[in-house]
């Protein structure tokens, strides 16, 4: 199993409707919009990392309102 937080710009006024539909995807164990230097992050899961790269590609970036995304795998050392 792999697991990521992929960080999510979006654009002006676009965060919560971004984080809501997010939410709803396979895959995703959390979406919630923030503060900072990005406005939305979520935890997802997938089996293995190219499952991964393609529900980033396919299915998030896909949200209408994103405008770019930053996937970083959790590693446990």
């Amino acid at each position: 199993m792999v697991q990521a937080y992929i960080l999510i710009q979006t654009e002006v006024g676009k965060a919560a409707s971004v984080a809501r539909e997010i939410s709803g995807m396979k895959g995703v164990t959390l979406a919630e919009d923030v503060t900072g230097p990005y406005d939305v992050i979520v935890r997802a899961e997938a089996r293995n990392i190219d499952e991964m790269g393609r529900m980033v590609v396919a299915q998030v970036q896909s949200v209408d309102g994103i405008t770019r995304t930053l996937t970083c795998p959790v590693v446990h050392l």
